[in-house]
């Protein structure tokens, strides 16, 4: 089978288990471990996936607050809260499991997992590999303009394609971070432009193809198709700062410092063994380290 690079946004998978699997599984000391049995359970189900000689990397967020767009706006993502020392605990004992599991983990103070995710989705394209973003971020949609690419929300089990991508946001993935600058982001806090919502935006992309080109013509806004034109071409001169500024919040850094080879990866014996010692001594042993040990020994350590 062709060689494929698997992209797995961490952190929300993580997030996912915390706010929907029960309270079930404690440590002995009595820090919960929900989140830890459901993000066993889907790197165990992704893996089954892999095949040998794939590329495998995880992603995880630990930049909060100090990521360098706080640098460009220091309100980005301000309305979240740090994670409390129980999902604290169980976000740094997936990171241990991954590593165990013999991942390849990124993460930074200063760059956000979708920045390593699209560093390494560059040069899956610069070797022409074929990659899944595993995720349910829409904002890596924008790593959909690569030949072979496809992001996979793989619990809900849906894959999109570049066109699908325009299917659900009338805009290319090219013109992904342009959509965001102009809609903004509640939940990363980008403001974006007021007014204007998704079928605006799309209209306003479709029209000039980029934030650039609506900045090089905003005379011309007026005679658009859409509700409020005139007002539209009103109000975008004098919020252009906010575009500019939410388009570099946006837009993903493809660049990461360190990031220069894709992680080659093949499950050995001695990684489901590293799992399944990590999964007792935290109190999960049972039907989780049985399903790791089934999973398909890619070498003969």
């Amino acid at each position: 089978m062709e060689r494929r690079s698997w992209l797995v946004d961490a952190s929300i998978y993580i997030f996912r288990a915390w706010f929907s699997i029960p309270d079930r599984w404690h440590t002995d000391a009595g820090m919960p471990l929900n989140a830890v049995y459901g993000y066993a359970g889907f790197l165990v189900d992704l893996l089954s996936r892999v095949q040998h000689g794939d590329a495998v990397a995880a992603a995880f967020d630990e930049s909060l607050g100090s990521c360098f767009r706080n640098e460009v706006y220091p309100d980005y993502k301000s309305s979240r809260a740090l994670p409390d020392e129980a999902l604290a605990f169980q976000l740094q004992a997936c990171r241990e499991l991954t590593e165990c599991a013999g991942i390849a983990c990124f993460a930074s103070e200063r760059y956000e997992a979708d920045d390593f995710l699209a560093t390494l989705a560059r040069l899956s394209a610069e070797q022409s590999t074929p990659f899944s973003v595993v995720t349910r971020d829409k904002d890596l949609g924008q790593l959909l303009l690569h030949e072979g690419a496809l992001w996979w929300d793989f619990a809900a089990d849906q894959q999109l394609g570049a066109a699908d991508f325009f299917e659900r946001f009338g805009v290319r993935p090219c013109q992904f971070a342009d959509y965001l600058a102009l809609v903004g982001d509640t939940v990363d806090d980008i403001p974006g432009v007021p007014g204007v919502g998704p079928k605006t935006a799309a209209a306003l992309l479709a029209e000039f193809g980029s934030v650039e080109a609506i900045a090089a013509r905003f005379e011309a806004v007026a005679d658009l198709p859409v509700r409020g034109a005139k007002k539209l071409a009103e109000r975008l001169p004098a919020h252009w700062e906010q575009v500019r500024v939410s388009h570099q919040l946006a837009t993903l850094e493809d660049r990461v410092p360190g990031v220069d080879a894709l992680p080659e990866y093949t499950l050995l014996r001695e990684h489901v063994a590293a799992v399944c010692e990590y999964l007792d001594a935290l109190g999960l042993a049972g039907p989780m380290q049985r399903r790791w040990q089934q999973l398909p020994i890619g070498g003969l350590q």
